[in-house]
């Protein structure tokens, strides 16, 4: 391991996939049926929620729950600017504004504080992102969108088995969203799970993400669920069955997974914490990050410290670039956001994942302390 790269990202694929996958593509049956209900009633057991909406990507999710919250033209989303660019396009797709909010300068997580100074009379949604799968301060946001009677979206695509006070992500506010793409804690190829708090919102997204028709057929008058009246108009967003096949071979590794990434943080900010030159991620009591990958702050140049680290063979990276300096964002120009500006001037990701074994998570190390230790 020592001499081979070590990337940022890495798909897991088990090699127990193999049976039930090809079970399920030849079965005659791969659109959305038994196994995507299977997965479903898995992953409502893993988070502890019983409303799991299974969709096509975490993109379409995302959408879902805007779609859910009532959010439309006019309205107003306050959200973050650190994140991928999917999670403010999806908002951009439903003809709301987006009003950008200001970032903790250590975590990358949205600001409470400035939460509440951008909320307008307008505001209809507030999309929080759990930053490299290190949680939220989520009591904070959850009692600004209760005084205000405002919806709260998770963007989790990062934090599938996070925790925060004691609960694992998806159980704490109205909708939470969690990724399946390729590079994610569990893959399903693509994918991605709908969190609801309300049963009410569980049955509507169910209908939703399948053009609006309810698949368990309760229309008297209708022989085949394309023949019963559709009340509203939806999406193709649901997760087929060769994906759920995959999802629930996958689920079985989760934890595990997990609880590499987390070890591996651990030494990290046990490694790093006092080396002149980096400041690791502060570790907190009060939850449990999953750590998709590990964020720490650099004093010196990200360009010549990305490239030192690719010339030892280990892939560093700032993961996602701010959106609000993209062109098709330009229409959302706010004030100025200085805890943006502060942690992408020094934040750096390095490998957490679950092939980050004992003596690469040294090599990392190693190769960080060398780097500042020449530069000195």
């Amino acid at each position: 391991m020592l001499n081979q790269f070590i990337p940022l990202f890495k798909v897991f694929m088990p090699e127990s996939v193999k049976e039930p996958l090809l079970e399920t593509l030849f079965s005659g049956y791969i659109g959305q049926g038994i196994k995507v209900e299977e997965f479903e009633k898995r992953l409502s057991g893993y988070i502890g929620n019983p409303h799991a909406v299974t969709v096509n990507s975490g993109t379409s999710g995302l959408q879902l729950a805007l779609r859910l919250a009532n959010v439309g033209p006019e309205d107003e989303v306050i959200t973050t600017p650190m994140t991928c660019t999917a999670t403010n396009m999806a908002i951009m797709a439903t003809g709301a504004r987006i009003v950008w909010a200001d970032i903790d300068p250590v975590s990358g997580n949205i600001d409470p504080l400035d939460i509440q100074k951008k909320i307008s009379s307008k505001t209809k949604a507030i999309m929080v992102v759990h930053w490299g799968g290190y949680p939220c301060e989520l009591n904070e946001i959850q009692d600004i969108a209760g005084t205000h009677g405002i919806k709260v979206i998770e963007d989790a695509a990062h934090g599938m088995g996070a925790e925060y006070k004691g609960k694992r992500i998806g159980n704490h506010s109205d909708y939470v969203v969690f990724s399946f793409q390729a590079i994610k804690h569990m893959t399903t190829i693509d994918g991605g799970v709908l969190f609801c708090r309300k049963d009410a919102d569980y049955k509507r997204g169910k209908r939703l993400r399948w053009y609006g028709i309810d698949r368990k057929v309760k229309d008297s008058n209708a022989r085949h669920e394309c023949e019963q009246n559709i009340p509203e108009w939806g999406y193709k967003f649901h997760m087929n069955d060769v994906c759920a096949a995959i999802g629930l071979e996958q689920i079985k590794y989760l934890d595990q997974n997990v609880q590499t990434c987390r070890k591996n943080a651990k030494f990290y900010t046990k490694e790093l914490e006092g080396f002149e030159g980096v400041n690791p991620l502060p570790g907190l009591q009060d939850r449990k990050g999953s750590f998709l990958f590990y964020t720490l702050h650099i004093t010196r140049g990200h360009e010549a410290f990305a490239n030192y680290m690719y010339k030892k063979n280990i892939m560093v990276s700032q993961v996602h670039a701010r959106n609000d300096e993209n062109s098709c964002f330009k229409a959302f120009a706010g004030g100025p956001l200085k805890g943006v500006d502060a942690f992408t001037r020094t934040m750096m990701c390095i490998p957490s994942g679950w092939w980050v074994d004992a003596k690469a998570r040294q090599t990392i190390v190693t190769g960080i302390k060398a780097y500042f230790s020449r530069i000195r």
